[in-house]
């Protein structure tokens, strides 16, 4: 069978599309020298009255475009378009009435553009996507092989645009819970296949930065002295050893003594979660969490308050006590005395049905709030 080189390359940047820093850049750019066309539009979601869409555009007027987003999306002819139906501007509107329109002056004219050839794309619960090419005036009009040439692209334009979905979920997940464990002022250090480091969060790397027992050496984890990375080593080496096996994950833990009166450095070790096909090189495969008693998360006052009800004073009081301070301490860091910490503290307790400073002590440092900040 053969294979048209340029349209074997055409594919090939549908499907780089998800993985470059601005989608299907690549495939924009040569099927528009390909249509010999001024413009070529991927809309990955449609304007609205609920927003501005998202369109992905090699060529045009970016002040058209904008006006576009903005209202005169509504009088796009396109929008009676079915899905999968390959059809050009000229074939939906009378010629004259076109040119006379508000979308052809300020949009298509400023621009150089004439007539489109278009067709939505459909990936049903995921995604209405759309195709655009524009010629000026003066070009050749769409033909029957421009259009063959489009229906050829859209198989492979709805599993690149369902890729496109799965990655940006998995990314969204990936930030959302990365953001909650900063939130909690955890360290995440995360090891390949051979130990060695493939990334941190970026509490990590401020701890590296600042912490003289934690660093990186030539791609390799260093806690404490070297009795200390000796046992991180065995710790790590334990969890690979297991690591796709039909054990129960394994889950090591220690501590880093420190110099001084800074508080040993928590460590926790485990195993990534693979799947059946985890294959490759560089794959996330063990998780270091690394916890800095002097450096911990403080849970925001207005959070606080919206939980428990607490009134802004209980709520500074509450995160003093939960930080280890006693009640001497907290109501002189407040600038009141016992007694009147003492009535707070009652309040405190009767809104959160706890008995005991320690018992709130537990409350605060377990609940959300810490998520929040």
């Amino acid at each position: 069978m053969l294979i048209d080189p340029a349209f074997d390359e055409l594919v090939a940047t549908i499907y780089q599309g998800p993985l470059e820093e601005e989608p299907w850049q690549d495939f924009l750019s040569v099927l528009c020298k390909m249509m010999d066309a001024v413009s070529v539009t991927l809309v990955l979601n449609q304007p609205s009255e609920k927003g501005r869409g998202v369109l992905r555009v090699v060529g045009g007027n970016l002040e058209g475009i904008a006006r576009y987003q903005e209202r005169l999306f509504a009088m796009d002819p396109f929008q009676s378009l079915r899905p999968g139906e390959v059809k050009s501007l000229m074939e939906m509107v009378p010629g004259e009435g076109w040119l006379d329109s508000e979308l052809y002056k300020l949009c298509m004219k400023p621009a150089g553009l004439y007539d489109s050839l278009g067709v939505d794309i459909v990936v049903p619960g995921e995604m209405n996507a759309g195709l655009r090419v524009a010629r000026t005036e003066h070009s050749a009009s769409f033909c029957q092989a421009d259009r063959d040439l489009i229906y050829a692209l859209l198989p492979h334009l709805e599993r690149a645009l369902r890729f496109h979905v799965r990655l940006n979920k998995v990314e969204s997940e990936r930030a959302l819970y990365a953001g909650a464990v900063e939130s909690l002022s955890l360290a995440t250090i995360i090891l390949d296949e051979d130990g060695r480091v493939l990334t941190c969060n970026r509490m990590a790397e401020h701890l590296i930065i600042r912490e003289p027992d934690v660093r990186v050496e030539d791609g390799q984890l260093l806690l404490g002295d070297q009795a200390t990375t000796k046992k991180l080593q065995r710790l790590i080496n334990s969890i690979l050893e297991h690591r796709g096996g039909d054990e129960p994950a394994v889950v090591e833990a220690m501590r880093v003594t420190r110099d001084g009166d800074f508080s040993d450095l928590g460590v926790i070790a485990r195993p990534v979660p693979v799947t059946e096909w985890s294959e490759g090189k560089s794959v996330p495969t063990v998780a270091i969490f690394i916890s800095d008693p002097e450096y911990g998360a403080e849970a925001p006052v207005t959070v606080i308050i919206q939980l428990f009800g607490f009134t802004p004073t209980e709520a500074q009081l509450s995160l003093l006590l939960a930080d280890g301070l006693s009640l001497d301490e907290a109501s002189a860091a407040l600038g009141m005395s016992r007694n009147t910490a003492r009535t707070h503290l009652r309040s405190i307790f009767s809104k959160t049905g706890v008995s005991r400073q320690t018992l709130l002590v537990r409350l605060i440092l377990k609940s959300v709030a810490q998520l929040a900040d």
